[in-house]
């Protein structure tokens, strides 16, 4: 049996009999209480923040003020336990690194601190006023019903006292009699009071950000990892490249350094000619090892970005390709290195099994998507199922929330569409 809430214990008949009348009223006078304390907050860091700035010292105070409603929505969260047992979960996420620079850029970029912000403005200026309006009436007229004996014997000595400056009691049982109006009040006043609390809560439930529920939550987490592991891939892909290019690639310059001086000392055969035999091994084993590292990771693609890594990959084309990219800067190393890769897979299927006689690349990048075209005069056919290298670029740009799209009818062309966000979800978190 789930616990109870206050909108379901206002319809039983044991209301009253409970502590859930106590904990309406409490709920909305410690609302009055914090909000006030609140409006002098604000109030005071937007005038000293705005009359110091001129001089930057009013700087921390006015950023402060921007930060306010993250400690205010954590108050509130906490009190809507008041009312209901459903939590409701911080929505905040965790720096990426220690230290207070890296919270404070974490939190000005999330739509949640803003969210906050704008609800401890309403709640300054609007909702406590309200608050304390209920709870004050409620306490001004069953108190002063009931205080009104206490009132004639202490104030006038018996003598008549005007009950809410509304009627005139001359008398003790007259005095009584307010009295019991005012106990009889109090049980009844306690609905209207109760309901206030339920749209109350309602109200800062539907205004404040909560934190994803759990498949939400799972589905967030399920893409960060795949972002972390195509980064751990391409971590390795470069520490491959670097020890070929460092170590198995020096090795074989020098070998084949030594060959060649050893040939000129040994010219006669059969030696010599075992010798040549090994330099020009040794030469095709460099040239295959730098195309090997080419393709693990090409350097002008880190050097110079994507669109000389592009135009490197055209020169080597087997069919002559036409490049036009229009990219003012270089984009995040993710993107780049997805696009180029897939790039590279829609050149090489130009290259075997389109049957084209020309191709052509362009693309451009609008500040928010990247978008790459590879158009050929192929004969056309192709499809991204079956296990091809399309549905591998399709596997990779899904990764950078980027999409493939491909129009290829029989007898072509083939026109194949990469489009990516310039700044992917994973990357901005």
């Amino acid at each position: 049996m789930s616990p109870l809430t206050l909108r379901q214990a206002l319809v039983r008949r044991r209301y009253l009999l409970g502590a859930w009348p106590w904990r309406a009223a409490l709920y909305l006078l410690s609302g009055a209480l914090a909000g006030a304390v609140l409006l002098v907050c604000v109030v005071l860091l937007a005038v000293v923040g705005g009359a110091l700035a001129v001089v930057l010292v009013g700087l921390p105070l006015l950023l402060m003020l921007a930060l306010v409603g993250i400690p205010v929505a954590a108050a509130e969260r906490r009190r809507l336990r008041m009312v209901g047992p459903v939590p409701l979960g911080d929505p905040h996420r965790a720096p990426e690194r220690a230290g207070l620079a890296a919270w404070l850029r974490t939190r000005l970029q999330e739509q949640a601190t803003w969210r906050e912000f704008g609800y401890a403005v309403l709640f300054a200026g609007v909702l406590w006023p309200l608050e304390a309006l209920l709870v004050g009436g409620v306490l001004a007229v069953c108190g002063g019903l009931l205080a009104t004996p206490a009132v004639m014997a202490a104030v006038t000595g018996g003598e008549e006292v005007r009950v809410l400056k509304l009627y005139l009691a001359d008398s003790y049982p007259q005095a009584f009699a307010a009295a019991l109006l005012g106990l009889v009040l109090l049980p009844l006043l306690a609905y209207p009071l109760g309901w206030a609390a339920v749209a109350r809560a309602a109200l800062t439930r539907a205004l404040l950000p909560s934190a994803p529920d759990g498949r939400d939550a799972r589905i967030e987490e399920l893409g960060r990892s795949r972002m972390r592991l195509v980064d751990a891939f391409e971590a390795e892909r470069r520490r491959i490249e670097r020890d070929l290019h460092d170590g198995a690639q020096q090795r074989l310059v020098a070998l084949s350094m030594t060959l060649g001086l050893a040939r000129l000392e040994s010219p006669a055969e059969p030696l010599g000619g075992l010798l040549a035999r090994a330099h020009e091994e040794a030469g095709e084993a460099l040239v295959e090892i730098r195309e090997l590292i080419r393709g693990i990771h090409p350097r002008v693609l880190t050097d110079r970005g994507l669109a000389a890594a592009v135009e490197d990959v055209a020169d080597r084309s087997a069919v002559p390709v036409e490049v036009d990219l229009d990219l003012p800067e270089r984009l995040p190393q993710p993107v780049e290195t997805a696009v180029y890769f897939a790039l590279c897979e829609a050149l090489a299927n130009v290259a075997r099994h389109s049957g084209a006689s020309r191709a052509w690349v362009t693309g451009r990048d609008d500040g928010e998507r990247l978008t790459v075209e590879v158009r050929d005069d192929g004969a056309g056919g192709a499809a991204t199922r079956g296990g091809t290298g399309l549905q591998g670029i399709t596997d990779r740009l899904s990764v950078l929330d980027g999409r493939l799209l491909l129009s290829s009818p029989p007898g072509g062309p083939t026109v194949l569409r990469l489009d990516v966000p310039r700044v992917p979800a994973h990357l901005v978190e």
